[in-house]
Formats: C-alpha cells, sequence, structure tokens
C-alpha cells in the first residue's frame, strides 16, 4: 500500500523558487493590512468577512445565497421557499465552522491541521448542519444515489472529470502522508505558503470523502494560513479570488492532476510543471484579495467613501435599511471619530458632530438602530458596524450588488 504513495509525488514543486519569492509577497503585504485601520475596526471586518468568505466558497460550487439572505439567516430570519432556506443553512454551516477552527485553532497551538482527524472533523462539523437533500450525491455515470455520512472518509470509487482519485481502501494511507509531509512546522519562512498551495490541491487530489472536498480544503487552507501565520490573513478572502476565477481555479486544479508528462517534467508521478502552474495560480491570487484589501483600507478613502454614502443618504438617492429615513450630513463626522479611535464614548461622539446635545443623541440612536455604530451595552462606548447594507457602499465589489 505504501508504494502508491508516489502515485501523489511531488509534494512540492521541484526547481521553483519563483513561488517563494511571491509567496514572501503575499506574507509582507498581508502583514501590512493591520497597520491601515484601528484593530476593533479591523476586528469588525474580520466578522464581515466571513459572511464574504461563505458566499464565495459556496458560490464555487454553484450555490449562489447572497450576502443579505445569509445575514438573514444568521438572524434566524430564513426564506419560505425551501430551496432557498437550504442555501442559507448551508452558507450558516460555513461561517460557523470558519469561526469554530479560528476558536480551536487560538485555544490549542498543538492541533495537528493536517491530520486525517482535523479533515474529518471540518467535515463532521460542516455536513452535520446541512439539510437532509444536501447529504445526497448521484453518481453521473451509473445514476446511483447515496448518502454523505458526516466526517466519513468515501466508501466506494468516484471519478472526477478526467481523475481517479485513491481507492477508497488506500484514503487513510494517503491522508496520513499528506499529514505527515504538510504539517506547517515541517517547512520555514516563505515556503510555508507555497506548502499551502501545494496541500490545497493534494488534498482535492485525495478526494477523501464522497461530497463537500472542496469547501473542507477551503477552509483546511484557511486553517494552514492562520498555523503559519500568515499575519492579516481574515482580511482577505482566497475563496473570494477563486470564485471570481473560478474557471482558472478548476482548470489549474486538472492541470495538476495531469502526469508527468516527459523527463524533464520533474521525478514524482504527477507532472511538476502542473503544481507549479497551480501554485502560482493560487499564490497570485492571494496577492491579488490582499492588495484589493489593501486599497480599500486606507484611512482617507474609507473616510471619503463614508462621506459620500451618507451624503447619498442624505439626499435621498439611496434608502436605509427600511426604505424610510434619509441620514443626517453630520452622521459622517461621528463616523469619523469612530473610525480614527476605533471605540468610544458615546458623549465623545455626539460632541463630534457638532449637533446640539439632544439633536445629536438622536442621530447617535439612528447609527446604532442601523448597525452603523454598535455597543455592548445600552449606554456603553459604541464602535464602527458593518452592517450587510452598507458594506458595499464603504467597500465596492466585495460582493454582487443585490438583485432580484
Amino acid at each position: 500500500m505504501r508504494s502508491q504513495i508516489h502515485r501523489m509525488t511531488p509534494l512540492l514543486p521541484e526547481r521553483a523558487g519563483e513561488l517563494q519569492d511571491l509567496a514572501l509577497d503575499v506574507i509582507q503585504k498581508s502583514a501590512a493590512l493591520g497597520n491601515r485601520q484601528h484593530p476593533v475596526t479591523l476586528d469588525t471586518l474580520r466578522e464581515l468577512l466571513r459572511i464574504i468568505n461563505s458566499y464565495y466558497s459556496n458560490l464555487i460550487e454553484g450555490h449562489n445565497t447572497h450576502p443579505h439572505d445569509i445575514v438573514r439567516a444568521m438572524q434566524k430570519d430564513y426564506d419560505s421557499e425551501p430551496a432557498k432556506r437550504n442555501l442559507q443553512l448551508e452558507s450558516v454551516a460555513h461561517i460557523t465552522v470558519q469561526r469554530d477552527i479560528e476558536k480551536k485553532l487560538l485555544r490549542d497551538s498543538a492541533v495537528n491541521i493536517t491530520g486525517r482527524e482535523f479533515l474529518c472533523n471540518i467535515h463532521r462539523e460542516f455536513y452535520q448542519q446541512l439539510p437532509e437533500e444536501f447529504r445526497v450525491v448521484k453518481n453521473p455515470e451509473t445514476g446511483r444515489e447515496s448518502l454523505v455520512i458526516p466526517g466519513e472518509l468515501r466508501q466506494e470509487s468516484v471519478k472526477v472529470g478526467y481523475h481517479h482519485p485513491p481507492g477508497h481502501d488506500a484514503l487513510k494511507t494517503f491522508l496520513d502522508r499528506f499529514g505527515e509531509f504538510y504539517a506547517p512546522e515541517g517547512h520555514h519562512g516563505a515556503l510555508k505558503l507555497v506548502a499551502a498551495a501545494a496541500a490545497h490541491h493534494r488534498l482535492m487530489w485525495i478526494h477523501p470523502f464522497l461530497d463537500g472536498n472542496g469547501r473542507v480544503a477551503r477552509l483546511f487552507t484557511e486553517a494552514y494560513f492562520h498555523r503559519i501565520p500568515v499575519h492579516g490573513f481574515g482580511l482577505w478572502s482566497v475563496s473570494r479570488g477563486l470564485a471570481r476565477r473560478n474557471v482558472d481555479y478548476k482548470s489549474a486544479l486538472a492541470w495538476a492532476d495531469a502526469l508527468r508528462r516527459n523527463d524533464l517534467d520533474g521525478r514524482g508521478n504527477l507532472s511538476n510543471e502542473g503544481l507549479i502552474h497551480f501554485c502560482r495560480f493560487f499564490l497570485e491570487v492571494c496577492l491579488d484579495q490582499v492588495e484589493y484589501m489593501g486599497g480599500l483600507l486606507r484611512l482617507q478613502d474609507l473616510v471619503e467613501r463614508i462621506r459620500r454614502y451618507v451624503e447619498l443618504r442624505n439626499s435621498g438617492i439611496i434608502p436605509g435599511p427600511t426604505g424610510e429615513k434619509g441620514l443626517r450630513a453630520e452622521a459622517a463626522r461621528m463616523l469619523q471619530e469612530i473610525l480614527v479611535r476605533g471605540k468610544a464614548p458615546r458623549g465623545s461622539v455626539i460632541a463630534a458632530s457638532g449637533l446640539k446635545e439632544r439633536t445629536g443623541r438622536n442621530l447617535l440612536g439612528q447609527l446604532i438602530e442601523e448597525g452603523l455604530l454598535v455597543s455592548a451595552t445600552p449606554k456603553g462606548e459604541v464602535r464602527l458596524g458593518l452592517p450587510i447594507h452598507v458594506a458595499g457602499w464603504f467597500f465596492p465589489d466585495l460582493y454582487p450588488a443585490l438583485s432580484r
């Protein structure tokens, strides 16, 4: 059985020093994101990006649940149409699992993120929250239906495009080798990020589960980034980049599935050039997303977009979240005060508006009611909120505009 492991080689690209340069660029620019805004504001942004990440990860699989509907589901407001409700449940499951993984890694630095148990737990925790309809898969060649058991390795042979993953009886052997080789502590410096990219493909190549391999691979990769750690990760979404280049993503995966072409194509069973191509594509997607968020987080630019949003609300060009209220122009000063300070006492925010106490208090109440400001207690300090109805104005192109 051990001899079959050669089928998965090379495990890292050979002769690909330029990939480490690309990985280092990602690491350095991602770390710089943490200096763009107050840490309190960045924590709020991370919460928003979990929603965005769920949207794009499921979109890659052909499931389109708009972030507005995901937020509704997080508030237990489900669509009356069963198909849409199921998609909402799927999106919330993704967010829940992602948040739980992050908490687990913070609690326990010894968690083996490349181990079989960790991977099966991701699958189990995700699928346990899915409706029954999403746990039935049909073999496209035989028409046979099978039930996906949460956390269970597949018990049958499968074909994915032109690729024949390892047989079900060899999965544990392949996963054990995967876990042993790709453990982050076994790699150093920027090579860790190259290993994360290669591991993403090789996990997809193994195809350990009957269904859900793409989502598990993306959640696993996010865990890997946290473990490296890639400082600033969580302020950008790799799934957004992959979804926006979904055709290229699927093509790069298939390219790395290919067998070695000739003696110049590495020494493993699979194409070294194919793995280099996938890793380069993956790291370029990461860099693109880091640079995209870096541009959006520039303080003066964000202040200007917030001012513009308030101006449009004030003039009635765009509606509020419930469709009626306008918004006083002084709200921009309040939001700017919070953006710079991270959080502040209510009195300071009212003073920053320049309004009289009562008028300022009413405006503060409106901002809290709309979720633009949030507070842990009825009279406590306030911080910036990023409700989904303003996210597209504050962060253009973060997700597609809502159309119904």
